[in-house]
């Protein structure tokens, strides 16, 4: 799926990923997580509002892939995962609000991966911004601190001395 380029007669501009991981940023991880509860009323409703608009862009790029397509499946999946986080409501103690707009963050941000894998667009490791075609990168595999992932992609050339690399 390429940037949608119709919905209903109209051209359409590309889903603003870099606004919605940067809102995700705003509550993960745990210790930046705001804790007064007007605060993550907004930022509950910017994620809600994020997810509402991503979800039928990948349900529509999926739909181009064909049935048994691994791709497919596995972004209708994380749309499944993210329409139960949206019907779930917080529980009512002091700390439910704080976890719930962190799971609605972790979501969102499966939800921007899904879409980048259906449009092809590429975020640099680094600095977070998309990779433009042409732009100079270089590749980037880092392994994680628990030695069960790792972390592989590329990042713009001018972003390699802003990363350490352990």
């Amino acid at each position: 799926m390429n940037a949608p380029e119709t919905r209903e007669g109209t051209s359409t501009p590309p889903v603003d990923t870099v606004t919605m991981r940067a809102t995700v940023a705003e509550v993960l991880p745990p210790d930046v997580t705001p804790v007064d509860l007007t605060t993550l009323e907004t930022l509950t409703g910017l994620l809600v509002g994020h997810m509402q608009l991503l979800i039928p862009e990948i349900e529509r790029g999926a739909a181009e892939l064909p049935a048994d397509d691994v791709t497919r499946y596995v972004a209708l999946a994380c749309v499944r995962e993210a329409r139960g986080k949206l019907a779930a409501r917080p529980g009512l103690l002091p700390p439910a609000p704080a976890a719930h707009v962190r799971r609605l963050g972790r979501s969102l941000l499966a939800l921007c991966d899904h879409y980048e894998a259906l449009t092809g667009l590429r975020m640099c490791l680094a600095c977070d911004q998309p990779l433009k075609p042409g732009e100079p990168t270089r590749p980037f595999d880092q392994g994680s601190q628990s030695g069960g992932s790792a972390v592989s992609g590329r990042i713009h050339e001018h972003c390699a001395n802003a990363v350490r690399i352990r």
